[in-house]
Order: C-alpha cells, then structure tokens, then sequence
C-alpha cells in the first residue's frame, strides 16, 4: 500500500480552525468578540505571532474585525455575500473546471430560479422585470454592451424574485464565468443584431411564464435558451451533460 506524505499544520491554522468551529456550532454569536490577544495567546498556548497570522485568516475571510491592541478583543462577523462571491469565483475559475461542467451548473441553477421567480415573484418584482425587459429592448439599440449590461439587469432581477440570497450570489458567479470564457467568441459573433433579437424573444417568452406563474414552463425556457445559446462552445463529447436537463421542447 502507497502512503500520500503527511503536509504539516501550523499552529495558526488550528487557532483558525477552533474559531471558525465556535462560530460554526453557535458558541459565538455575531457581534460577540473573542478575548483579547493575550488571552488568546494564554488559552491557545501560543505566540503573539500565531494569533495574530490567525486574527489576520479569519479577517480575511470575513469572520471577524480585528484592530490590533483592541482590548475589547475582535468582533464577530455576520456571512457576507461578498466572501461567498469571491469563494465562488475562485472554485468556479480553478483548474479542470470545464465549460460544460459551468453550463450544466447554470441550467440547473437559472432554470429552478425562474421557477421559483414565477412562483414567490411579488407583483413589485413583476413590475421590476418589465421594467428590465423594456429597458433591453431600448438597449439593443444602443449596442452590444448596453444590452448586455440590460440583460445582467434582467437576470438579476429573477435572482431577487426567488427570495434566496445563495442563487443571486451563485448565478451573478457562475454567469459571469460563462461569459468570460465565451466573450471573445460572442464579441466576434457575425451578427449581433440577431443574437441580441433571439435573446429579447426569448426573455418576453420567460417574462410571460413568470407572469402567468407558470413555473414549469418557465424553467424549461431558460434551460433551453442556455443550452441553444452555448453549447456551440462545449466540445462535442462533453455536450451529453447538457442534455438530461434538457426536458421537451416547447
């Protein structure tokens, strides 16, 4: 039998750890704060050095506020969309991560949150999606980017409607890593002006569905649309990932 090397944890990990455990469990509750640095340092058994590397992880990542020589000790923080964003970001950009693998995560996202869009959407919400529709179809005059900035707007919106901060922060995430991946290809596109009329066909037909609350269907649009959209960019081998979410066409 293989052994895999053992890597080595230094002492300001475990601090790191055990912090984020109590948070974790409930035993620190945001807005309470850790003791001081030298109490820290007399509980932990540790240097100055280790908790502050610890105090400096745990800022970094959003847990807590953290003023050298506080005597109040550093503050608990609430989660924070904008952690979570970044902590997307970086897994949905890091390597062997393919594009089809991306969409797939996209199809099933998007297409349950215009679902539950249709489902939870107040009639604020409704209003707030025509608004962003009229907004897209003054845009595609305007231009490719102005439209794609309408579109963004658009999507956002459903995002809201679902009531679920985790799918506003994940489609925002995996959305833009889409494009990105694909935006030299969509910026060379032949012609945008009929790119930019399927996309507006496509969002009445989505904005009707949310309308009428019909979820279901709704849902089969945006995976459809998704998969018409960009599948010409996955490989063809990888495209049977794409299909099983797929269902009937319209």
């Amino acid at each position: 039998m293989d052994f895999e090397p053992i890597a080595p944890v230094r002492a300001y990990e475990r601090v790191v750890e055990q912090v984020e455990q109590a948070v974790l469990s409930g035993r620190l509750k945001v807005g309470e704060r850790l003791p001081s640095e030298r109490e820290l340092m007399a509980q932990f058994e540790v240097s100055r050095s280790t908790v502050r590397e610890a105090l400096r992880v745990l800022q970094a990542g959003g847990m807590i506020r953290s003023k050298p020589g506080d005597p109040r000790g550093p503050e608990i923080l609430p989660a924070s969309p904008a952690h979570l964003h970044k902590s997307m970001h970086r897994l949905a950009r890091a390597e062997g991560m393919s594009l089809a693998e991306l969409l797939q995560f996209r199809m099933l996202l998007e297409g349950s949150a215009y679902l539950l869009a249709a489902q939870l959407r107040t009639d604020e919400q409704l209003a707030e999606l025509d608004a962003a529709m009229a907004e897209m179809t003054v845009a595609a005059e305007r231009g490719y980017e102005e439209f794609s900035r309408a579109d963004i707007a658009f999507h956002d919106a459903i995002a809201r409607a679902t009531q679920n901060k985790l799918i506003v922060v994940c489609g925002e995430v995996v959305r833009g890593i889409v494009l990105e991946l694909i935006e030299d290809k969509l910026s060379h596109a032949d012609d945008r002006q009929a790119l930019m009329s399927a996309w507006l066909a496509h969002h009445g037909e989505v904005l009707e569905a949310v309308r009428v609350r019909d979820g279901e269907r709704a849902q089969r649009l945006a995976r459809r649309a998704i998969f018409d959209h960009y599948a010409e960019y996955v490989p063809l081998a990888e495209r049977p990932l794409l299909s099983p979410l797929l269902g009937g066409r319209e």
